[in-house]
């Protein structure tokens, strides 16, 4: 920056060869003495070292010389005056640059510095330079710093020590330094002032680096080029970038300072390429715990390979780190199709979760979807050997045993974190992934845990929305987030995409909102909650078949399914991942909790049902289960009732339930009022000894009338003749043809109204 150059000002002086007249002998002031006619002082037209020059006899005790003209001071502007002195005789005098500092209204400005440093003249014709720097900042190399009141200053020099001596003055210089002040002025290093080349050829890392130690709190600018990092680099500094970096695969940039990933979309210029730097950097990088995208929207053109962007962290990853507050946006190209395989296999359930002799195994994908007969829903390929021709699945099968063909599909997803071993304490925050029918959202590393996706729409995905083949769900928290279906306008039997799946423990699914999957979650492990959740599946086909919402696939559940509004889909529990499903042993259908949901449906088919029990193998049963407090209604069509058993491979063994309450719901448009315990009012007009009083179908599940809790005689019991009698039946259970009826027995004919309370267990 230069004043005279870019603005056209003249900071120059006259030279003494145009006149005296406009040197002050004074402060510089209008009406202060001048040198031109006076005694002391005269022009030299041909000194051997200055050419024309000005000779003063000091004659004062501080002898001035100031230039009249108002040296203009601008803000941010710095000015040097430079004078060339020498002494020609008499006492050696003291030199200094001095100047008077005017204001408003041409009144000199107090306080201010004045004057420069000394200089001593040392002989007889040496000619000395004399110097200062005058501007409004005080920086160092600054000699009279006057601040912003200061508008101008007359400039010149002082003569100061004994009287008598003579020396002669080169023409005075002022000129623009602000340059000097520059770098510390805008508070910007240049990395090119550090040996950067940006070439994209040299290697500019250690340039960068040096740019960094030296900027000392100020930016770091980064023009118009090609850098080139071929090392680790970190930068402590802010960046700004004009140029773009380029650097291999395996190294980091770390910008500490600004860690976000617009700082690294403006280095690497790629916004792909720039969010796998950041991810690259978050985890490795312990100064910042997330990844902030400033509100940015990224296209991808293909899967980003989570675990390939930190290949020095593939192993696992284990320390908290979020990505937040951004967009994802997913563009049409082939690296999206999804890849399908067949291959024979054989499945042993003795290995339950082991293909072996599988062909063409190289070909077949960690992570592929296996299909096949006897396979559940979200079989998964864990991994595989190769050479040992076997592959390892996420979950047992149900009734594959034996050879067959299998089908592997390989879905493609935006963000794959599958080539990771291990990855826990991961979350996603308000981030929207825009699958636009192209790709699937998340897949999950194969083993890890409490993975959080918190505050999310993962919009339109084409196959799943987040899918476990692993273990890496172990402890996953979904939260407020929104699935919405790129298969909405689909009729239920068209549909094949599901929101999430999980494998391991612990899920948390909590106030989310998915819109017509074909299924909002397939969960295999225990101790699962789900609350608070909207998953809604219809169609627009009257009485048209209903896909389940909720599936839960293990025997014992230990889960909690709480608060949800289950609109036009079903929860359904089944043993599929079981490879001996037929029950020897163990808990069974237990430790469920159904509790407070609001189950909805419209014009549905009558046989539709809300809670739907699939058990693969016969001798099940249900052994701890409460439903209570739950909301069942069907509009535009009544069904006959909201619980069912699936009996497609078998049915329950009712003759083993055990703790089953199922009370305190409500029932509207279905025709079974079902509970457990059931009370039941039951009125015999005719005298008889044998009062048969049926469940009508209202016991849980097509329960049997197993236990008798009580009964309750209504009003007076009267023989045949009519007179008033007292007598105390005793019961007979599991009566009928499908032993769901209980028997009174009198000790004689008596009719009246009884209320009885049967249960479906002992």
């Amino acid at each position: 920056m230069n004043k005279a150059i870019t603005d056209g000002i003249v900071f120059m002086p006259p030279a003494f060869a145009n006149g005296l007249s406009v040197w002050s002998r004074g402060d510089g002031t209008p009406g202060s003495p001048t040198y031109g006619g006076a005694p002391n002082g005269a022009f030299v037209p041909a000194d051997p070292d200055f050419g024309g020059c000005l000779e003063i006899l000091k004659v004062q005790a501080t002898q001035q010389l100031r230039y009249m003209g108002q040296t203009p001071l601008i803000p941010g502007c710095y000015l040097q005056i430079k004078a060339r002195v020498k002494a020609i005789s008499g006492p050696l005098p003291q030199v200094r640059i001095a100047a008077w500092a005017g204001g408003a209204g041409d009144q000199q400005v107090t306080g201010v510095v004045d004057q420069g440093p000394v200089t001593q003249l040392s002989g007889y014709g040496t000619v000395h330079e004399i110097t200062a720097i005058v501007g409004n900042g005080k920086r160092s190399g600054v000699d009279m710093p006057w601040g912003v009141a200061a508008l101008y200053g007359h400039f010149g020099f002082n003569i100061d020590g004994a009287n008598g001596s003579v020396i002669r003055v080169d023409d005075i210089e002022i000129t623009d330094v602000t340059s000097i002040f520059l770098r510390e002025m805008i508070s910007t290093v240049d990395v090119r002032d550090y040996g950067a080349i940006g070439d994209g050829v040299v290697d500019d890392s250690v340039a960068f680096e040096a740019a960094d130690q030296a900027a000392g709190g100020r930016r770091i600018y980064v023009p118009k080029g090609t850098y080139l990092l071929a090392q680790n680099t970190s930068m402590s500094s802010e960046m700004d970038f004009e140029g773009t970096i380029i650097m291999p695969d395996d190294k980091m940039l770390l910008l500490t300072k600004n860690f976000d990933l617009p700082a690294y979309i403006a280095a690497f210029g790629d916004e792909e390429l720039a969010f796998k730097k950041a991810f690259q950097a978050l985890l490795n990088n312990s100064d910042h715990e997330s990844l902030d995208m400033g509100g940015r929207k990224i296209s991808v053109t293909a899967p980003i390979d989570m675990a390939a962007a930190v290949p020095n962290r593939q192993g696992g990853f284990s320390t908290r780190r979020i990505i937040r507050n951004g967009q994802f946006d997913v563009k049409s190209s082939s690296a999206w199709d999804t890849e399908t395989f067949t291959s024979v296999a054989t499945y042993n359930p003795a290995d339950s979760t082991k293909l072996t002799n599988v062909e063409n195994i190289a070909n077949i994908p960690v992570g592929a979807l296996v299909q096949g007969n006897g396979v559940g829903r979200e079989i998964y390929v864990r991994s595989k050997d190769v050479g040992a021709g076997e592959i390892r699945l996420n979950d047992p099968l149900y009734d594959a045993a034996g050879t067959q063909t299998f089908t592997f599909q390989s879905f493609k997803y935006l963000l794959d974190f599958s080539g990771f071993s291990t990855l826990r304490k991961f979350g996603m925050e308000e981030i929207e992934f825009q699958c636009n029918g192209r790709s699937s959202a998340i897949r999950l590393a194969p083993s890890g845990s409490t993975f959080a996706v918190t505050n999310c729409f993962i919009s339109r995905p084409k196959d799943r929305g987040i899918s476990s083949h692993g273990t890496g769900c172990q402890g996953m928290l979904i939260d407020n987030c929104q699935f919405l279906s790129i298969e909405e306008s689909f009729n239920v039997s068209d549909r094949k995409s599901i929101a999430l799946n999980a494998n391991a423990n612990d899920i948390k699914l909590r106030h989310n909102r998915a819109v017509r999957f074909l299924h909002f979650a397939v969960l295999a492990g225990s101790n699962n909650l789900i609350l608070g959740n909207h998953f809604f599946q219809g169609d627009s086909i009257p009485q048209g078949i209903r896909s389940a919402g909720l599936i839960m696939t293990g025997t014992y559940n230990s889960s909690t399914i709480s608060e949800n509004y289950v609109d036009n889909c079903f929860v359904e529990w089944t043993n599929e991942r079981d490879a001996n499903p037929v029950y020897t042993s163990g808990y069974s259908f237990s430790s469920m909790t159904i509790s407070d949901n609001i189950f909805y449906a419209s014009e549905v088919a009558p046989w539709f049902s809300q809670i739907v029990i699939r058990p693969h193998g016969a001798g099940h049963y249900l052994n701890g289960v409460v439903v209570t407090g739950n909301k069942f209604r069907s509009s535009s069509g009544r069904i006959d009732r909201a619980d069912r058993v699936d009996t497609s491979f078998a049915d329950l063994n009712h003759s083993a339930h055990l703790n089953v309450i199922f009370e305190d719901n409500t029932f509207n448009g279905i025709n079974a009022k079902v509970e457990n315990p059931l009370r039941i009012r039951r009125s015999q007009q005719s005298a008889s000894s044998v009062w048969t009083i049926p469940s009508d179908g209202r016991l849980p599940f097509g329960g049997k009338a197993r236990g008798c809790d009580a009964v309750t005689v209504l009003g007076p019991l009267r023989n045949a003749g009519g007179q008033i009698v007292h007598a105390t039946p005793y019961v007979e259970l599991e009566q009928g043809a499908n032993q769901d009826t209980i028997q009174l027995r009198w000790p004689l004919p008596a009719s009246g109204s009884v209320s009885a309370i049967m249960r479906m267990e002992y």
